[in-house]
This record gives structure tokens, sequence and C-alpha cells, in this order.
């Protein structure tokens, strides 16, 4: 399977670059996932594709101020750096920019030394693993510190930086947004409650494994990063019930897809649980867990693209983006959504 083959044309135009008025006011593509039937709507009116047999799962993750831009001790070059994921205490895998300027025991001081990171492992792919030094509270320092971590394909400035995270998010750790959820409001949520829909959340920190670029022609070969996953007793005995009762369970974003697909392949059904997921997900994979799907359109040749694929099929979704580029529907982490039923 060519990596070639999940590739489409977009107009530049057509990537969001910021975000909807209103959170629910952008488009939303109804697709069905067997016959390829489309329907045009808006956000808002998800709540007419949902009914009280269906569980909708959330991923609370938070995103943290990650980027950060320091001064490299001694020669005071300019380095930036994306905090991935946390290791262990205070060492922080990141992506860093230009890579080929830190090596192992580079000093990078943030702020005028309220933060510092020395390297202490170099890996592929621009990655380093630094050690953190500073004092008092991590979170308050990249509040003062950071930037909230675009993707570079986004130029605007953001005005509200609460914008790139959804209205539900709870748990700091994600380098990127679940963009899924960002077209959910309290309001709109209230609303299916009352509709007696359950709502669930789960965590998974979004890190380089959802949005790292695939660089291999044959996708088997591509590598996912691990990302950090938790599932609660409470959750788990809720979706275990809704299994026993053929209920819909609608993910709401590929991270909760690969959380809700890596737990029920592990352990058979779901239960409390935390750790690691690698999980890629592309054409060929059997899904246990997930039954209907809401997501963003995603980059042309991405992991993302590869898992909607897989819970269709590549012809249908290729199709169904010909249509949105076409209807002039606005792509990736600001863009509209899909709902894949």
């Amino acid at each position: 399977m060519k990596t070639e083959d999940f590739n489409y044309e977009l107009p530049e135009e057509l990537i969001a670059q910021t975000p909807a008025l209103k959170r629910d006011q952008s488009r939303l593509m109804v697709l069905d996932k067997k016959t390829g039937a489309i329907e045009h709507r808006h956000f808002a009116d998800i709540i007419d594709y949902l009914d009280e047999n269906d569980v909708l799962v959330l991923n609370d993750t938070k995103v943290i101020p990650a980027r950060i831009f320091g001064i490299k001790e001694k020669t005071e070059a300019l380095i930036e750096v994306l905090l991935l994921k946390e290791k262990e205490d205070n060492v922080w895998e990141c992506l860093t920019k230009p890579a080929k300027r830190v090596h192992k025991d580079t000093v990078i001081s943030f702020g005028n030394g309220l933060l510092k990171a020395k390297c202490i492992s170099e890996k592929e792919d621009g990655i380093r693993e630094f050690q953190l030094c500073y004092e008092g509270i991590l979170l308050e320092i990249l509040d003062r510190l950071g930037e909230m971590p675009l993707p570079p394909y986004i130029h605007e400035k953001l005005k509200d930086k609460n914008r790139y995270q959804t209205v539900y998010a709870k748990n700091y750790g994600s380098a990127a947004a679940p963009t899924a959820g960002l077209h959910f409001t309290e309001e709109l949520l209230q609303k299916i409650k009352r509709k007696n829909i359950q709502i669930v959340t789960i965590t998974l920190h979004v890190g380089l494994g959802t949005f790292r670029p695939v660089n291999v022609e044959d996708v088997t070969n591509h590598k996912m990063h691990s990302e950090f996953y938790q599932m609660s007793k409470e959750v788990a005995n809720i979706l275990n019930q809704a299994k026993k009762e053929k209920k819909r369970i609608i993910s709401v974003g590929t991270t909760s897809t690969r959380t809700l697909e890596t737990i029920i392949k592990k352990y058979h059904q779901f239960q409390e649980c935390s750790g690691w997921t690698d999980i890629f997900i592309y054409p060929g994979y059997t899904f246990e867990a997930v039954d209907a799907l809401i997501t963003n359109f995603h980059l042309p040749k991405s992991t993302l693209l590869m898992l909607v694929s897989a819970f269709s099929s590549k012809e249908i979704i290729l199709k169904a983006y010909q249509e949105a580029v076409q209807k002039k529907y606005r792509f990736f982490s600001f863009g509209d959504a899909m709902f894949i039923k």
C-alpha cells in the first residue's frame, strides 16, 4: 500500500487559518461509510444524527503552551523547542529546530533563565530529550513563556488561545488539540445530554504520533510515535454495557478512536487502564470499538487520512474529499467536520 495512494489536490485557500466565528457553525459533511452517500449540514445539526442508544466519546486532553523559544548558551543561537511528552520527572521528549545545533549537553535558556533545558539524548527526526530545570510550577512558567503549538500550515496569529482548546479540555498534556472536538459548544453538549445520549471522556495526550508526516513510500513501513492514554473504570463499564446492548459508540476524533481501539485490542473489552499506544490504523484494519466517527478533514498522505479511509474505504473517502473541495469546505485543524456513520 503506497503513501501516494492517499494524496489529493487541495487549493491552499481552503486551509482554514482561523476558527469559525462560532464553534458549532462550522460546516458538517455527513457521510455513509458503506454507500458513500453525502449530506451537507452545519455542525450544530449533529444532534439530528444522534439518538439515545448512542454513547459519545470525547478526548478531554488539554493543550499545553508547548512551543518555546530560547537561546543556546555559549553561542546565543535561537532555538525553537516543542514539548511533546514527559518521559519521567522533568525529562521531556521535544521536537527541536534547528536540531543540528543541539547536541548532548547543550543547554538552552528560556525567559532569561526562568527555564533551562539540558540535552541528554539525541534522537532521529529532530527529536531531543531534555532535562528541564526551573523553580516553581512548570505549567505556570509555560503560560508565561510558551505559545500554543499551532500546526505549521496556520500562519495567522490566534487571537484567543482558548479556541485551540475544546470546551471540555481538562487534563494538560497535549502538544496539539484533538481538533474534531473544537466544534462542540457547552450549549450543544447540554442539548445532547437532554436527548439522553451518554457522553463519556477518555484521555489521549496528542503528540508526534498523531501529526508526524509519513515519509516512507510503503505505508506499512511507517512507525508511529507512542502517546499516553487513560480510561477510568466508570467509562469502561459504560462502554462495555453499550457493546452488550449493541448501542453505537461514536468517537469524537481520531485520537479517541485510536485510544478505544488500542484498549479493546489489548484487553478484548474496555477496562480501567493507562499506557502508551503507537497503534497505526490504515485500510485493512478491522474496527472493534468504534461504530461512527466525528472528524475533521485531514492532510494528504497523513496517518489520519489513512485511519478514516480504513473506517470507510479509500475510494469513498477520497471521493468525499473531492466533493468537499468542490463545495469549498475548510480543511485541517480549524476547518469543517465530517460525521462518518
